[in-house]
């Protein structure tokens, strides 16, 4: 299980390591895991964080459209790259068009306090976000 605090907010997910085992593998390498949390400009109702480090990736389990809680690890292409975190309707975009992310994270518990993070950060702007596992 991953931990994921973001602001005043925990949620408990689960890897999805049989859909996106490459990509699972990559994240762990990565953990703990802490920058900044923002609202998409393009997405609809999600937020994002960067990725500093280059991660070559091949899609797997990826999706332009993931459900709440469906956390999407994009290793960078057209845009850098992202951990995307719907916390409703969704579509991955950028500027430049659509895009697909790996889904291989799923929230499994406070999915209510998710949208409230998504709406505090539309509203004031930007919190930290830490990725460990637990």
């Amino acid at each position: 299980m991953i931990k994921i605090t973001a602001g005043k907010y925990e949620f408990l997910a689960k890897l999805e390591e049989k859909k996106a085992p490459k990509t699972c593998e990559a994240f762990r390498k990565m953990l703990p895991y802490t920058n900044k949390l923002y609202h998409c400009r393009w997405c609809g109702e999600a937020v994002w964080t960067p990725i500093e480090e280059q991660i070559n990736l091949e899609n797997e389990n990826h999706t332009t459209y993931p459900s709440k809680g469906e956390i999407l690890f994009y290793p960078g292409g057209t845009i850098g790259g992202e951990f995307l975190l719907p916390y409703g309707s969704c579509a991955f975009m950028s500027k430049v068009g659509g895009l697909a992310g790996n889904h291989f994270l799923s929230i499994e518990n406070n999915l209510e306090d998710l949208e409230e993070l998504g709406k505090e950060l539309l509203e004031h702007g930007t919190c930290m976000i830490t990725f460990e596992e637990c």
